[in-house]
C-alpha cells in the first residue's frame, strides 16, 4: 500500500489546478453516464456538553464511491472539520485521509492525505462551472470568506482563466482579506485586488461569485447579483431561498446529495417550493452535452455543489498513478 503525504501529493502534481480540472470533467461525465456507485455520505456529529447540536461545520464525513470507465477504482474519503480549529487551535479547519481500493480484490492500494486533494477538487468544480456556466467575456470575481478554501479557489480560477481583471474580497475579519491579497498579488500581477467593506459590496461587483464561508445562515440576497452572474455556491448555506427560486438556472453536482441534511434546497423541497423538475441539470449532464449550459449573457445561474466522493476518488487515483510513475511516496506493508 502506497502512503502519500501532502508533500508527496504536491510533488506528484497534486497542487496544480490543471490536473484537477481535467479529472473532474472526466468524473462528472462518468457520473452523468451512470458509471459509478456512490452511497449517500453519512455525517458523524457529536453534540456539545450541553447536549445541543454543534456548528454546521463540526463533523466527520465518510464519503465512499466506486467510479468506472478508465479510472475503475474504489475508495473512501474520511474527512473531519471543526469550525474553530484555526482560531482556537492554530490548525486548518479540515483534515482527513483518502483510501483507494483495487476493485478487483477490494484490497487497499493507497492511503493519502485528503485536505489538499479535497480543497483542490472543490476549486476544480468551480472552474468547470465557470467554463460552462459563466457568461462570455466575464472578468470580475467576488469571493466571500478568505480562508484556505478561498485561496485554492482564487489560485485555480485566476490561473485557468487569465481574463480575470478584478477580484473583490470580503471577510468578517478584514485582516484575513488583506492577508489573502498579500499572498496572491505577486502570483497574478495583472489582477486588481479590492478588499470590500461588506459581502453586499463584493457580490454586487462579481460576474463570478464564490462564497467560501462556514456560515449556517444565508445572507446573500438575489438583488445583490448582477445580471449574468454565475454563483458557485461551494459553502452551500450562503444563499437565501429567493436566490434559488428567482435564478434562471439552478445546477447541482448530484440531486440526491444536494437534497438532504437541512440544506437550503432540501428546505425548499420540504416546503413544496422546489423539486427535481425545477432543477436545470446536474453538472455532468452539461459537461457531456446532454443539457445546455448558459444560453444568454443576462442569465443568473447558480451551481450548488455538495461535493461528491467520486470526485475525490477520481482525483486521488490520478495522483496515485503519477506518484507511482515518479517513485514518490512510502510503501507500507499490510502484513508483517
Amino acid at each position: 500500500m502506497l502512503y502519500l503525504s501532502r508533500q508527496d501529493i504536491a510533488a506528484a502534481g497534486g497542487d496544480q489546478p490543471e490536473l484537477y480540472a481535467d479529472v473532474i470533467e472526466e468524473a462528472l461525465s462518468l457520473h452523468a453516464g451512470g458509471k459509478y456507485v456512490q452511497p449517500l455520505k453519512p455525517y458523524l456529529r457529536v453534540p456539545g456538553e450541553d447536549g445541543k447540536e454543534g456548528h454546521i461545520a463540526d463533523r466527520i464525513i465518510a464519503m465512499p464511491s466506486y467510479i468506472g470507465g478508465e479510472l475503475n477504482v474504489s475508495g473512501l474519503k474520511w474527512i473531519g472539520s471543526k469550525h474553530d480549529n484555526p482560531g482556537a487551535r492554530g490548525l486548518e479547519r479540515a483534515s482527513g485521509i483518502i483510501i483507494l481500493n483495487d476493485p478487483d480484490t477490494n484490497y487497499p492500494i493507497a492511503l493519502m492525505e485528503a485536505a489538499l486533494v479535497s480543497s483542490m477538487r472543490t476549486a476544480a468544480i468551480t472552474t468547470v462551472g465557470v467554463k460552462y456556466l459563466a457568461k462570455k467575456g466575464w472578468s470580475s470575481l467576488a469571493v466571500i470568506g478568505c480562508g484556505l478554501i478561498a485561496g485554492r479557489q482564487l489560485q485555480s480560477v485566476c490561473k485557468l482563466f487569465p481574463q480575470v481583471k478584478d477580484v473583490h474580497l470580503f471577510d468578517i475579519h478584514t485582516a484575513s482579506a488583506h492577508r489573502m491579497v498579500s499572498l496572491l498579488v505577486d502570483q497574478f500581477p495583472g489582477v486588481n485586488w479590492h478588499v470590500e467593506p461588506s459581502a453586499d459590496a463584493a457580490v454586487r461587483c462579481g460576474d463570478v461569485v464564490i462564497p467560501c464561508t462556514v456560515t449556517d445562515q444565508p445572507y446573500i440576497k438575489f438583488e445583490w447579483l448582477r445580471p449574468g452572474a454565475f454563483v458557485s455556491n461551494i459553502s452551500i448555506m450562503d444563499l437565501h431561498k429567493e436566490v434559488f427560486l428567482q435564478a434562471d438556472k439552478v445546477v447541482v453536482d448530484d440531486w440526491e446529495q444536494s437534497n438532504r441534511e437541512k440544506k437550503i434546497i432540501h428546505q425548499l423541497v420540504q416546503q413544496g417550493q422546489f423539486s427535481r423538475d425545477q432543477l436545470h441539470a446536474e453538472l455532468g449532464q452539461i459537461v457531456r452535452g446532454d443539457r445546455v449550459g448558459r444560453e444568454r449573457d443576462d442569465e443568473i445561474i447558480v451551481l450548488n455543489p455538495m461535493g461528491m466522493a467520486l470526485e475525490d476518488i477520481a482525483c486521488a487515483y490520478r495522483i496515485y498513478e503519477r506518484a507511482q510513475e515518479k517513485g514518490i511516496g512510502l510503501t507500507l506493508p499490510l502484513y508483517e
